[in-house]
């Protein structure tokens, strides 16, 4: 069994231009200083004395800043390349976040987080169309599957060291994240050719090619509400979960990093091998669906006592990890099918912004919620939407097949 699992490594990740093995290194040190966002809510209740509400103020004011940054960042790539967006956003993001340590009044923060995750976020376009260019058509999708291994050990690694330095002190988290996000950025400097790239013509599947707005494609709009239900769950375990952790459950912030690195370790170690496995099995969206069905059930996780508050708190984790590696998959399996080669960066483009969206709206909402009515109220609704979520794919998605036959 163990040699089958590291023979698909070897089949899956064998023949990849070198540009691409760089590009993930990148990406891999990129995450390894993204310590500090996963702490940020964090960092303004136990560092700042901020309540919780704010925290989810600060947390929406990324999302906001994300969403900014998506856009501008794809405009960017298209007007410039993709090697000065990735060199400029990458070095801007680590000047911002030393600045980020050095400010304690709350409306300058609100501000800088703005800036600082437009620059995070502007990041992420240039990066995708980069691989894309350097990748041939056959090995696209293992481009990008080496690129979310490598995203996923990186936050595994960065979230676990994380928590260690932010029990040492908070700002620790930001000097580091500074320096890392330099680092990576010089490395494009570096190491990335300026030479012209060869830009095949990427042949996928198309269920529908008729449609250049995405925001004209009807079926394609119900499906990014029915993701930014399952994205706004996913943004609050990693934003308002942890200072339910500290604050009612009293877990240091050491253990909560090794949490929260759990979810990255466990991708990277299982996801393309589950993958694998499941592939023709069932329709995707049967796995998108499960994948939001135990979203729910990790929420469940915590709103059973405490009576091993570890034990409960890893359980939520590994659920939602098994959740998000049945699901995020698919969702971006159907993005790219979706669309066609004249739209497929306003598609994800599309998809990007329902994910920031989230953030925008999950947090604030959460926090506020957990601040007027308890956690528990915060966790039960939590439940509702997850599995709410998954009723609405499922209707989605029968309708269209309905459709389809008729």
């Amino acid at each position: 069994m163990v040699r089958k699992i590291i023979d698909s490594y070897k089949v899956s990740f064998s023949g990849l231009s070198r540009e691409t093995w760089l590009l993930s290194i990148v990406i891999l040190i990129n995450r390894c200083g993204y310590m500090a966002v996963p702490f940020m809510s964090m960092y303004i209740t136990q560092n700042l004395h901020r309540s919780i509400a704010d925290a989810g103020l600060i947390i929406t004011l990324f999302g906001v800043g994300s969403v900014l940054g998506a856009m501008a960042g794809g405009y960017l790539t298209d007007k410039w390349g993709f090697r000065p967006v990735q060199m400029l956003s990458l070095v801007l993001s680590g000047v911002f976040f030393v600045l980020f340590s050095l400010v304690s009044n709350f409306t300058v923060l609100c501000f800088l987080i703005i800036v600082l995750s437009f620059f995070v976020e502007a990041f992420k376009p240039a990066n995708i169309t980069a691989i894309a260019a350097y990748s041939k058509r056959e090995n696209l999708t293992r481009s990008y599957a080496l690129n979310r291994l490598a995203m996923n050990i990186g936050f595994g690694f960065g979230t676990s060291v994380g928590g260690i330095l932010a029990a040492i002190n908070y700002h620790l988290l930001f000097w580091v994240d500074g320096v890392v996000y330099v680092l990576a950025g010089l490395l494009i400097l570096v190491m990335l050719p300026k030479r012209k790239v060869n830009r095949e013509i990427i042949e996928v599947t198309q269920e529908h090619t008729g449609t250049q707005s995405p925001w004209r494609d009807a079926f394609f709009v119900r499906f990014l509400l029915m993701v930014s239900m399952y994205m706004i769950c996913f943004s609050l375990l990693f934003r308002l979960v942890p200072v339910y952790w500290k604050e009612q459950m009293h877990i240091g912030e050491s253990t909560i990093g090794i949490l929260l690195g759990m979810n990255g370790i466990v991708i990277a170690l299982f996801e393309m091998v589950l993958i694998q496995n499941l592939r023709d099995r069932r329709p995707d969206f049967f796995y998108i669906i499960a994948g939001t069905v135990f979203s729910g059930f990790a929420f469940i996780m915590l709103l059973i006592p405490a009576a091993a508050p570890i034990l409960l708190a890893g359980a939520a984790v590994l659920l939602f990890t098994t959740g998000e590696m049945l699901a995020l998959p698919y969702i971006s399996t159907f993005v790219m099918s979706r669309s066609s080669e004249e739209n497929r960066g306003k598609y994800s483009a599309a998809y990007s912004v329902s994910q920031s969206g989230a953030q925008i709206f999950g947090p604030a909402a959460g926090g506020l919620i957990a601040a007027e009515w308890g956690y528990n109220t915060l966790w039960i609704l939590l439940v509702i939407l997850s599995f709410a979520c998954a009723i609405g794919f499922k209707a989605l998605f029968q309708n269209k097949v309905h459709l389809g036959r008729t």
